[in-house]
C-alpha cells in the first residue's frame, strides 16, 4: 500500500546561533575603532591617484582674435538688424557741446570733471530728497573714473558710454565731520583733480588744505554730511577708505552713466568749464 506524505520536500533542520548582546556591541565598537584607519587608507589611495593625474601634461595654444579672423556670415546676418538698431540708438544726438572738455587741463579741477560731479548733484539730489527728506551736501568722484574726453559738437549716448563705461551706481554716504577731515587729507596726498561739487577747497603750494567749505559754510567736526559718490569708491576703490563704515549708506538705484544720459537728454547746450571750486595757490 502506497502512502503519500503531506511533505513533498525533505525538511532540513535550521540552526540559530545566538550571540549575546554584549558581544554584538563589542563587534560594533571594534568596527568603529577601525574607521579612522580605513579613512587614512582611502586618503592615501586618493593622494596617489591625484599625483598620477597631475603628472600628465596639458598643452595650450594662444589664438589671437583680431581682424584676420573672418566672421561667420550666418551669425553676421542674424545680428545685423540688432547691430543697426544699437548703433542708431548710441549715435543719436542728445545735446551739443560748444568746446572740448578734457581731463588733461591743468589745475585741481577740469571742465569734464566738473560736468560729471555737477550731473551727479543735479540728477541724484531730487531722488535722494524724495526718499529721505535730506539734500546731498557735496559730491566726490575720482579723476581716474573719467575715461574719455567730450569732443566739441553733437553729444550722443555713445559719448556717455565712453565717459563712463562701468556699471557704477550712485550712492550717498552719510559721513561724520571727522570722516570729511580724512577725505580732505586724502585729497592732499593724492594731489589729483578729483571731481567735486558742492564743496570749495583751497590748497597752498604744498597741497595742504588751507580752506574748505560745504555749501559756503565751514566744515563742522560734530556735524554729519551726505556725500554722493560711486559704489566703487564707497567700497574702497582708489584707496578712498574714509568711505568705510559710514553713519548711513543710501543706494538710490541710479547708475552714474544713466544720470549722464538723462542730463544730456534734457540739456540743449552743455555749459561746463574750470572754476574755483578746487584750487591750489
Amino acid at each position: 500500500m502506497n502512502s503519500t506524505s503531506i511533505y513533498s520536500e525533505e525538511i532540513k533542520p535550521t540552526f540559530f546561533i545566538c550571540v549575546p548582546l554584549h558581544c554584538n556591541l563589542c563587534i560594533m565598537k571594534n568596527l568603529i575603532q577601525q574607521l579612522p584607519l580605513l579613512f587614512c587608507f582611502l586618503s592615501l589611495i586618493s593622494c596617489k591617484l591625484d599625483t598620477e593625474v597631475s603628472q600628465k601634461t596639458v598643452e595650450g595654444k594662444e589664438i589671437a582674435i583680431d581682424s584676420t579672423i573672418n566672421g561667420d556670415p550666418e551669425v553676421e546676418e542674424f545680428i545685423a538688424p540688432f547691430k543697426e538698431h544699437l548703433n542708431k540708438t548710441l549715435d543719436s544726438t542728445l545735446a551739443y557741446n560748444p568746446q572740448v572738455l578734457s581731463k588733461g587741463e591743468k589745475g585741481m579741477n577740469t571742465g569734464i570733471g566738473n560736468l560729471m560731479a555737477d550731473i551727479v548733484m543735479e540728477q541724484a539730489n531730487p531722488v535722494f530728497k524724495s526718499r529721505t527728506g535730506n539734500n546731498i551736501d557735496f559730491v566726490l568722484l575720482n579723476y581716474g573714473g573719467i575715461r574719455s574726453e567730450l569732443n566739441k559738437g553733437p553729444v550722443t549716448t555713445r559719448d556717455a558710454y565712453n565717459m563712463m563705461p562701468f556699471e557704477n551706481q550712485i550712492v550717498i554716504a552719510e559721513l561724520s565731520g571727522a570722516k570729511v577731515a580724512q577725505l580732505l587729507h586724502y585729497l592732499e596726498k593724492s594731489k589729483s583733480a578729483h571731481p567735486v561739487s558742492g564743496i570749495q577747497i583751497k590748497m597752498d603750494k604744498s597741497f595742504k588744505v588751507i580752506s574748505a567749505r560745504i555749501n559756503g559754510k565751514p566744515i563742522q567736526p560734530d556735524q554729519n554730511y551726505f556725500v554722493a559718490t560711486s559704489d566703487y569708491l564707497q567700497q574702497g576703490g582708489d584707496s578712498m577708505n574714509f568711505f568705510n563704515n559710514p553713519v548711513n549708506l543710501y543706494d538710490i538705484d541710479y547708475k552714474l552713466r544713466n544720470a549722464i544720459i538723462d542730463y544730456f537728454q534734457k540739456t540743449d547746450t552743455i555749459k561746463s568749464q574750470q572754476d574755483d571750486r578746487f584750487i591750489k595757490e
